[in-house]
């Protein structure tokens, strides 16, 4: 079970902190899809907040389509985009409802037993014509106001697919759509149900991926002593406003944050003098070694940099892989 933490202290409201933390257990699949959330009563003993409190933050993960409740059964994670399988639009579905789960089960093993799409062409014509075509156009998405992020996976699936990939603000994903005959959309968990919402109507799917759990630097920032400084540097503002909350939500006022992007080199300079730790991802690691280089005469101490080589998980690199033929 996942150790949820509130500080009674902090200036974050209880029910944002277990909230966010939540969200991120989910979005890191610490919380699987057709996991069972705790009840409210186990997580009342955990976290000595109200059961309404709770059931509050309950409803506001159902409202953003991360969860549903169960009537006499509990709240579980849903499944999205793909996980779901995919519903394909051809006379010969719609004739036999279950055929397409079966057809999609069937090439997933065979492909896991090294069957080349080609060879599996012959047997399903109709699904791999669809997966090609949608493989031809990638998408990732991400909303305006944190573009960095889609920025982060654009970056991380080119290089580990060797595939081009297009960068789509949210906002804009709509449009976009109505120009391509098929497709694949790839986002983070954060975003899925917007993304969903918008793709559902169409000739396309949604993926979505799982992100790095950052277990490991958690647990180092559990270290520091009172009033160390951290500091975090990253493409995404979205991603900086979750770690800060979430450290909050384990460090209270203990650990002061201190966040930046890479263009934001005053605030990394100011970083890199005062922080015991740095966490950055990997394409912002070289703009925070050379804050460091240049004012290392200033520093007494220099700060632990700890650069996160990937934001997007393996599996859901391997599954993208797959599901892209790629394999």
């Amino acid at each position: 079970m996942v150790n949820f933490q509130i500080k009674a202290d902090s200036d974050i409201s209880a029910s944002n902190q277990l909230f966010n933390q939540i969200r991120f257990a989910i979005a890191s699949r610490q919380f699987p899809p057709g996991h069972r959330l705790p009840s409210t009563r186990q997580l009342a003993m955990q976290t000595g907040l109200h059961r309404n409190t709770i059931s509050k933050v309950y409803r506001q993960l159902e409202d953003t389509g991360l969860v549903e409740a169960l009537a006499g059964s509990g709240i579980y994670v849903k499944a999205q985009g793909n996980e779901s399988g995919s519903k394909l639009k051809s006379p010969t579905f719609d004739k036999y409802p279950d055929a397409n789960n079966i057809v999609k089960d069937s090439l997933d093993q065979l492909l896991s037993q090294g069957c080349s799409l080609n060879e599996a062409r012959e047997m399903f014509l109709t699904q791999i014509d669809w997966r090609l075509r949608c493989s031809a156009r990638v998408l990732v998405t991400a909303p305006s106001n944190d573009i960095g992020i889609g920025e982060l996976m654009t970056k991380e699936l080119e290089e580990a697919l060797n595939i081009s990939v297009q960068l789509v603000p949210l906002e804009e994903l709509d449009g976009i759509i109505d120009q391509i005959s098929s497709g694949t959309i790839v986002t983070s968990r954060y975003f899925i149900g917007q993304a969903e919402e918008i793709a559902a109507p169409k000739s396309v799917r949604v993926i979505p991926i799982d992100i790095y759990d950052y277990g490991q630097e958690f647990q180092l920032l559990q270290t520091l002593s009172q009033g160390s400084y951290c500091g975090l540097v990253s493409l995404s503002s979205g991603l900086l406003r979750a770690a800060e909350v979430i450290i909050h939500s384990l460090r209270g006022n203990d650990v002061i944050v201190m966040t930046a992007q890479p263009t934001e080199i005053h605030k990394i300079s100011a970083m890199v003098r005062v922080a015991r730790i740095i966490v950055c991802d990997r394409f912002s690691f070289d703009i925070v070694k050379s804050a460091l280089q240049k004012n290392r005469e200033n520093i007494i101490r220099p700060p632990e940099i700890r650069c996160i080589e990937n934001y997007i998980g393996a599996d859901s690199i391997n599954l993208l892989r797959r599901e892209l033929g790629l394999v």
